[in-house]
């Protein structure tokens, strides 16, 4: 799958093979832009049944600050696996969230609301990427934040 063969919208069938996260942490559910080693963005369909709604907060239901930065980290994760050569696309590498910086939360986030993430990529640094994050819903600015990643190494 080079980029030119990349067919968007990415569904999850695919971002399944590309990203290691599985129930109840697999926070994207398609990607809807691309331009590799550049930009990605990609949706998380918010729904009453995400298992954190029980506890977080019982008859308020808020998903929790660090889930959506935790969507943006998985956006992230999608536009490195995206932009990788044919051959090394899904091959494995797993990389990790190291930095998260100016997260700022401007409105919660509740039931029924569509996550409209979009991240850039600042540089690469050896094995690190830097990411500028915004998740928006309706069009407004819910959360953002700098978040760098990096390659695990083999063990």
């Amino acid at each position: 799958m080079s980029q030119d063969a990349i067919k968007l919208p990415v569904d999850v069938a695919c971002i399944l093979n590309l990203l290691p996260h599985r129930y109840p942490f697999l926070l994207i559910d398609r990607v809807v832009e691309l331009d590799a080693h550049k930009r990605i963005r990609a949706l998380k369909n918010v729904t009453f049944n995400e298992p954190y709604f029980q506890g977080h907060f019982p008859g308020r239901p808020v998903m929790p600050g660090v889930l959506v930065i935790e969507a943006m980290a998985q956006a992230g994760g999608l536009l490195t696996q995206l932009s990788l050569p044919r051959d090394a696309i899904g091959e494995g590498k797993l990389f990790y969230l190291v930095k998260v910086d100016n997260a700022r939360f401007n409105r919660m986030v509740v039931p029924g609301d569509q996550l409209d993430i979009e991240v850039v990529l600042k540089r690469n640094i050896r094995n690190m990427a830097l990411y500028e994050c915004s998740a928006r819903v309706d069009g407004k600015v819910v959360a953002s934040a700098e978040i760098l990643c990096a390659e695990g190494k083999e063990e």
